[in-house]
């Protein structure tokens, strides 16, 4: 028997959620991060290329540190997602309330090529939900959709 679909989020929950994560979180809204997707079991989005986001020493590459904390923000945002999936029964604004102890506590990035282009793709998924840490992979794309890092993290959620 084929699972039962993710149900869609109420937009007043997309809008709550897209408020909190690319304007009240300061390094998102730094990045530039806009999420383009949000649904229970997938979370996506995307970054501009912009100078001040390069290296020091490299000029047209996206630097690592952007790479790593876009993948991070995006584990978390997938965690949110899931946890606002999970309690579908709750309005929304209770629901974004629960993400208030979110907290990552570990994470793991494969740079795979230079991240040269520009604009980039962000995506995450939870693989596993618990009642105290969630499990998620990551991937960043390159404007042609190629696979330019991955991500694994876990996050802290009670």
């Amino acid at each position: 028997m084929k699972p039962a679909a993710p149900a869609a989020f109420e937009a007043e929950f997309v809008a709550g959620l897209k408020e909190m994560f690319e304007q009240h979180i300061s390094f998102n809204r730094l990045l530039g991060l806009r999420i383009t997707t949000l649904a229970p079991d997938r979370v996506a989005a995307h970054i501009d290329m912009r100078p001040e986001l390069v290296g020091h020493f490299t000029y047209n590459r996206l630097h690592g540190g952007v790479i790593s904390a876009g993948l991070d923000a995006m584990g978390g945002l997938a965690v949110m997602a899931a946890i606002g999936g999970k309690h579908m029964d709750e309005t929304p604004a209770a629901r974004l309330q629960r993400f208030a102890r979110l907290g990552t506590i570990d994470l793991r990035i494969d740079y795979l090529r230079a991240a040269i282009g520009a604009q980039f793709s962000l995506q995450a998924q939870v693989l596993r939900l618990g009642s105290r840490v969630a499990s998620t992979r990551m991937e960043f794309l390159g404007q042609q959709g190629e696979l330019l890092a991955t991500g694994a993290a876990a996050y802290i959620v009670s």
